[in-house]
């Protein structure tokens, strides 16, 4: 096999490119990072950074960074003729996560975070570098990059992920084509609003013949704007803000200082998704699979977690931790992901367009009947959290998962691995996993009850240390002489859970065991006599 000095060809530098490549070098793969625009995007794009992406992002390490230069937005409210008819609260019930709100912060500045991560992991973005075309043969990818002075190179890759957008030529080039529709097109503007709404929330707001949805910057005062019905003359600033202006005067009941708008953009809502994300050697991910509504946040937010799901199994193959048929999973996971995702974001654009004739007669009324029905108002707004937050979304029916046996308690196979700050604040044992997460190894808590089962602990320990975190879940403190190091020499680190609280969540009674993947997502559970074989049906290599 050959060998150009890298392992991978990331093609596209925006977030979801960003995070594959991020992924990739931090579990030590070799990764070239390469986009044909001239340099990083500065006009304005997604806002909404969702729950399930902080979680990601914590387990990156840049949570910490991108947290306090967004907003926390925690509300929906609808507002008809001068009167909030009612705000929906953010409701995560049933739904445990550190992060109960959606984080507004603009793309660009969480393209910034991630390239600083990407740049302290030794890979830089080759700007003004096009992929030309490429062939696959049996072991790697040849492509022809095309530099802005026309010049072509010629590199040799095992792997090629195509991150590139929309109008993808990683896709376009494996013959994957995009199905779905198109639906509506909308008006977006960025403005200064001097208005009586609380920047704590998004703001849907009804102008008579369609809508206004209106999210805040974190920037004070600062406002997007999308346009469900007027989207002419958008090439005229000055008559898209009094446009708004007016629009939203009526809607509020109050004159609204608008200023002009800094970025106007006119778009089609597109719905499409294409039946497979992997074609031998090559991936795709984010747009370029599946394009969506913006109508609630959705296209970065999939992107991100595609290239999280992908990069920790890319990276464990190249690495010689599991077997070529772990990557099997990609595709099976997240094209039904994308499919979830188009028909929910065909009911928020439903939502947020309100075409209905009836629309400012019916509102109010049905509005006002749920806001006075507490178990009914707390149903929907559960349901309007679960439908774009991606904590809801689960790998069950994924061939990586191991079915849970009868009788068995605590957070189901398939399903991520996470708690709520209350309890965090209260156990040891979850503050624990929570730093384990940000390991990028699997992650093995077993709760050996005898000496045969912690010989068992130990054998895995020894066998897989350098692709599993193997701990041993105790009541009592560890010695202080324990380290995160000791298990990568093959031990097993006692992990103190007093109280139990973590294990109460895991189901993990004594005797057994619980298998958390790269990502979070718990994957097997069980006896420890089962564990040998369970490590094999997820691909796992043993150690040499």
């Amino acid at each position: 096999m050959r060998d150009s000095g890298f392992d991978v060809l990331v093609v596209g530098a925006g977030p979801v490119g960003l995070t594959a490549a991020h992924e990739l070098a931090r579990r030590g793969v070799r990764v070239r990072l390469v986009d044909r625009a001239t340099g990083p995007a500065t006009s304005s794009r997604a806002l909404a950074t969702h729950a399930r992406t902080m979680e990601i992002c914590h387990q990156m390490g840049l949570l910490t960074t991108l947290m306090p230069r967004g907003r926390k937005v925690e509300h929906f409210s609808f507002h008809l003729r001068g009167r909030r008819l009612i705000s929906f609260d953010a409701d995560y019930a049933g739904m445990p996560t550190r992060h109960p709100f959606s984080l507004m912060v603009d793309q660009v500045v969480t393209e910034e975070v991630l390239r600083k991560g990407v740049h302290d992991l030794g890979v830089e973005v080759e700007w003004e570098v096009g992929l030309e075309s490429f062939e696959q043969g049996a072991d790697g990818v040849t492509a022809w990059l095309r530099r802005a002075d026309g010049s072509v190179e010629e590199l040799w890759v095992p792997w090629l992920v195509g991150a590139d957008g929309a109008r993808s030529t990683v896709r376009k080039q494996l013959g994957l084509r995009l199905l779905g529709d198109s639906t509506e097109t909308w008006l977006n503007a960025d403005v200064l609003l001097d208005a009586p709404l609380p920047a704590d929330g998004n703001h849907l707001v009804h102008t008579g013949k369609g809508t206004l949805l209106l999210v805040p910057f974190p920037e004070q005062d600062k406002w997007r704007i999308i346009d469900t019905a007027d989207i002419d003359r958008a090439d005229e600033p000055e008559f898209v803000r009094a446009r708004l202006a007016a629009k939203l005067a009526v809607a509020l009941g109050k004159p609204v200082q608008v200023s002009q708008p800094s970025w106007i953009s006119v778009f089609t809502v597109q719905q499409r998704m294409i039946e497979h994300m992997r074609v031998g050697r090559c991936f795709v991910a984010g747009d370029a699979a599946h394009v969506h509504s913006p109508a609630s946040g959705q296209g970065m937010n999939t992107g991100v977690q595609d290239a999280y799901n992908l990069a920790w199994k890319l990276a464990d193959v190249i690495k010689g931790h599991c077997e070529e048929a772990l990557l099997d999973s990609y595709e099976a996971e997240r094209v039904p992901i994308g499919a979830t995702l188009l028909r929910s974001t065909r009911t928020a654009t439903a939502l947020v367009a309100l075409r209905n004739a009836l629309a400012p007669v019916l509102l109010p009324v049905g509005l006002g009947l749920v806001r006075t029905i507490h178990p009914l108002k707390r149903r929907l707004q559960r349901k309007m959290i679960r439908g774009f937050c991606g904590l809801a979304l689960h790998y069950t029916a994924s061939p990586l998962t191991v079915p849970a046996g009868d009788g068995d308690d605590g957070i189901a196979p398939g399903h991520r691995v996470g708690c709520d700050a209350g309890t965090e604040r209260v156990s040891a044992g979850w503050r624990e996993l929570y730093e384990e997460l940000t390991d990028t190894r699997w992650k093995l808590l077993a709760a050996p009850a005898d000496a045969v089962q912690s010989e068992t602990v130990e054998s895995a320990a020894r066998a897989y240390g350098s692709a599993v975190s193997t701990r041993a879940v105790t009541d009592a403190s560890a010695p202080e002489a324990t380290a995160a190091g000791e298990a990568r020499a093959g031990n097993a680190v006692p992990l103190a859970d007093p109280g139990g609280h973590l294990r109460a969540g895991l189901g993990l009674r004594p005797g057994r065991f619980v298998l958390i993947r790269p990502d979070g997502y718990l994957v097997a559970k069980g006896e420890l006599a089962d564990l040998p074989r369970t490590l094999d049906r997820v691909h796992l290599v043993e150690q040499q």
